[in-house]
């Protein structure tokens, strides 16, 4: 009996999980809507979606168009049920992304702060983010938390940035940053919330993997939902995996990383638009780094398609700027392909600005999701 009930009561989650995503996810709906896509009955989507606007999630928003009989009422997520922050920081600057639970972007920013492991960069950075909010017209109750995109490792048995190379810490516990803001803090790797963004928005994409080239490379496995973490949670950090044996020195210490030879830094050590507009204008120049940079991306996205026989999606700075010139890496990668793929399985990003900061945001949203 005992586990009857609980069945029970796991279906009836499930059923409000799944109706309040799928308002979140198309907007405007009714409950025949819902109803018919969800496979549901009629009396049970009307007595779920009763329970979400009694919980302030779901508000009534006028009557839909008649197709024939009587106006079905219009269900659409409150604007004030709750929204997210994002906060992606990196070595220079931090980004600030304020989302709807649509996962509707309200507002963006970036802003340059150079990283200090001191508590005057996280007082500064927390009045960065307060001064935010207020300038989005944004009530704090309505805060669920804040998801904070990191590069480096990170720990989330221990519930600590392990390593960042590139920050220049180690062993920097979670509670050490969280102390200095208001909310709830989720910690991601910043490559992790690149492929968060790009994959949990998707109906249609079950797997992929996603390559960060960014001021530092990185990478991240997204499958049906879920980031692959690996045992150390050091999935996908092929910005380290060597494609010139005994090459040019990386950040890191080590020599030949896929880092030293594919970040944005290697194309600009200023606006990577720049660049980029270089090499739309057809410079020489920019047209030989260009071909140098694809040349070493090919044999990584290949090297990735190879052991994990998925998609390859580019994203970061460069991969923002991917899209053009997304057919110059298929081909390169087609010439090493053994299987005759063409490359069609790499494509850019469809975030181009932000997507770390978003992701995070969207994974603040995904934890308060799994407990409507």
């Amino acid at each position: 009996m005992d586990k009857k009930k609980i069945t029970n009561m796991e279906v009836k989650k499930k059923n409000r999980n799944d109706v309040f995503r799928y308002l979140c996810r198309h907007g405007t709906v009714s409950n025949p809507d819902i109803s018919y896509a969800l496979k549901l009955s009629l009396p049970t989507t009307t007595q779920i979606t009763k329970e979400l606007i009694e919980k302030g999630l779901v508000e009534e928003k006028g009557e839909l168009q008649s197709t024939g009989g009587r106006r079905a009422k219009a269900l659409a997520v409150s604007d004030n049920a709750g929204k997210a922050v994002g906060l992606d920081i990196t070595k220079n600057h931090i980004s600030l992304v304020l989302t709807q639970l649509t996962g509707r972007i309200l507002r963006y920013e970036r802003i340059f702060l150079p990283f200090a492991s001191e508590d005057c960069y996280y007082q500064e950075v927390n009045q960065k983010l307060e001064d935010f909010l207020k300038e989005c017209g944004c009530e704090r109750e309505h805060v669920l938390g804040i998801g904070i995109s990191f590069p480096g490792i990170i720990d989330l048995k221990e519930a600590l940035v392990a390593d960042s190379h590139i920050l220049g810490v180690s062993y920097l516990p979670f509670s050490s940053i969280s102390r200095y803001f208001a909310w709830p803090c989720h910690f991601l790797n910043d490559a992790n919330a690149g492929a968060y963004a790009e994959g949990i928005q998707s109906e249609s994409i079950e797997r992929f993997f996603y390559l960060s080239l960014s001021n530092t490379v990185g990478g991240a496995v997204y499958s049906n939902g879920r980031l692959e973490q690996g045992e150390n949670y050091r999935c996908g950090e092929v910005g380290h995996m060597t494609i010139v044996p005994d090459g040019k020195v990386c950040y890191c210490g080590k020599y030949g990383c896929l880092d030293a030879y594919c970040s944005a830094k290697c194309l600009s050590d200023g606006k990577l638009e720049d660049f980029f507009q270089r090499l739309k204008e057809g410079e020489a120049e920019a047209a030989g780094l260009w071909d140098k940079y694809t040349s070493y991306l090919a044999i990584a996205v290949n090297n990735i398609h190879m052991v994990l026989d998925c998609d390859i999606v580019l994203g970061g700075y460069v991969g923002s700027y991917m899209g053009e010139y997304i057919q110059d890496v298929r081909e390169k990668v087609s010439e090493r392909n053994t299987f005759g793929e063409g490359g069609s399985f790499v494509r850019s990003c469809s975030h181009k600005t932000g997507a770390a900061a978003l992701g995070a945001s969207l994974k603040v949203i995904e934890l308060f999701m799994e407990q409507v």
